[in-house]
């Protein structure tokens, strides 16, 4: 069984970084000519879906624009994690789960487990009741060939005086990536990239939040903030350095909102401007 980190290495190698949005808010719907409702959400996910096929790796279902409409959207979330991993791309859950013990437990078999009706490649997880509180979904996940962004320094302005505080010498952030680090170099094989990855905002001062200059063993980085929030591929050295290699660059207005009739365009477009990083 192939992990996820390796899967994810040969995706970023063979697709690029970008990773598209999937985000069905009720302004788009109506953009795009569709009802706000259950109906509306899930053809919508699945026109993402067919214009991103072929075009990039990743795609990132914002589980909350499903969850919405209750069972119905859950039903067309499921109808559109089926549709991304039958059409050969690798699903992110966008459902920033965190909790303890058996209520862990039963998300990590929600989200990772093969043949679920939810089931995606990978899960993002808030890791605010310790990341120690995660190591069964993380162990389940690496057991399931599957994967999990942990956040860590995400880019919304609210999160910075949380994340960036410090316990003696080093930010919470720095914290969450060490402890997620210690997990990854238990479970990894030497020489690979651990299937546990954490979410760091393209709009972040990785400096200012305390985080180092690598992360070893490497780790994937879900980074959101790349296009409508003004980074751009050409920012990746800058932004990441020795972090880049692994960085998914996920954007989602910037190409959502070309709507349906130019989403196709748009994507190549976006994904030709990555295709010169380097993630080898």
């Amino acid at each position: 069984m192939t992990g996820f980190g390796r899967r994810l290495q040969d995706t970023l190698a063979t697709q690029g970084p970008l990773c598209v949005g999937i985000d069905p808010h009720e302004r788009l719907l109506a953009d795009w000519g569709l009802s706000a409702s259950a109906a509306g959400v899930r053809e919508f996910g699945l026109r993402v879906v067919d214009a991103a096929a072929g075009r990039v790796g990743i795609v990132k279902p914002q589980v909350s624009f499903f969850e919405r409409w209750g069972s119905a959207g859950f039903a067309a979330l499921e109808e559109v994690l089926a549709e991304a991993r039958g059409r050969g791309l690798l699903v992110i859950a966008d459902a920033k789960r965190g909790d303890i013990g058996t209520t862990m437990d039963a998300y990590a078999r929600a989200w990772l487990t093969p043949g679920s009706p939810l089931e995606a490649d990978a899960v993002t997880l808030s890791p605010y009741l310790g990341v120690g509180a995660l190591i069964g979904t993380l162990d389940y996940a690496v057991a399931q060939g599957k994967g999990a962004f942990v956040l860590a320094a995400t880019s919304n302005p609210e999160a910075r005086r949380l994340q960036a505080a410090r316990d003696g010498d080093r930010s919470v952030a720095a914290i969450v990536i060490d402890e997620v680090s210690a997990f990854n170099a238990r479970t990894t094989e030497e020489g690979q990239w651990g299937s546990v990855g954490v979410v760091v905002g393209a709009t972040v001062d990785t400096v200012a939040a305390g985080i180092a200059a690598a992360i070893r063993p490497p780790a994937p980085i879900l980074a959101p903030g790349f296009g409508a929030q003004g980074v751009e591929p050409g920012d990746f050295a800058h932004l990441f350095q020795a972090l880049a290699s692994p960085v998914v660059a996920n954007e989602s207005r910037s190409i959502l909102s070309a709507g349906p009739a130019d989403i196709v365009q748009r994507i190549a477009e976006r994904a030709a401007l990555y295709s010169k990083v380097n993630h080898g």
